[in-house]
């Protein structure tokens, strides 16, 4: 009986560019957007005045973390073509060098010097950027910065974990904002850790914390300051 070919294995790794933007979106948006709307409410505004802001700090949070990601993502792709471009021009220059440089880096992970020598020449003969570029530089393709990929992530996750507090503070009773939206915003976080948890093939427990933990840090401090200003004012 044949067996049939292996299938690729898929690894976490593979998702990290997305899936960072995407848990960093939502997260900010949850948090921000509830942050600011416990606040206003703290200070005794009403209804409209809360959905108001929060809308407001939704469109702006969305464009800030486009352009955040955009530019910084960017700003890691320009290094990388760079390198690639630095190390081009280091092959066409200088091959038999490259060549001992990556039987180098063979030979340190456990190879034999003879053995890193031959799938080093066997690995050039076939794509030496290619080699260089992955086992020197330690880029790859599913790592590669996408600054477009990052930039619409971030606003897409962003407006839709920014949208949830606004949510809750259209179905809760006017007096009861504040406590509506913090309930709400933890069970928010919780499903977000656990779901970035999930997707990225890590424990549940400590990123469902760390979330919590700090969107609850962020919330009771401007709560803290809103309720302040409004009694001054």
């Amino acid at each position: 009986m044949s067996r049939g070919l292996p299938q690729a294995e898929t690894h976490f790794s593979s998702r990290v560019g997305w899936l960072r933007a995407a848990v960093l979106g939502a997260n900010d948006g949850i948090v921000s957007t509830a942050s600011l709307v416990v606040g206003v409410a703290a200070a005794s505004s009403g209804k409209t005045a809360i959905l108001v802001a929060g809308a407001a700090g939704l469109v702006s949070g969305a464009m800030s973390m486009a352009a955040g990601e955009y530019v910084s993502v960017s700003a890691q792709a320009d290094t990388e073509k760079a390198d690639l471009s630095r190390e081009r021009q280091e092959l066409a220059e200088d091959y038999p060098h490259e060549l001992s440089e990556l039987a180098d880096i063979y030979h340190a992970r456990g190879l034999a010097p003879d053995l890193a020598r031959q799938v080093a020449e066997q690995l050039m003969k076939r794509d030496a950027l290619g080699a260089h570029t992955r086992d020197e530089l330690g880029l790859s393709e599913d790592t590669a910065a996408r600054p477009l990929q990052a930039a619409l992530a971030s606003a897409v996750t962003f407006s839709v974990g920014a949208f949830l507090p606004l949510l809750a503070v259209l179905v809760s009773p006017s007096r009861a904002v504040v406590p509506v939206v913090v309930v709400s915003t933890l069970v928010f976080l919780t499903g977000l850790g656990a779901a970035g948890a999930m997707a990225g093939g890590a424990g549940v427990a400590l990123p469902v914390m760390r979330v919590t933990f700090w969107g609850g840090l962020a919330m009771a401090v401007t709560a803290g300051v809103g309720r302040l200003i409004g009694t001054v004012i």
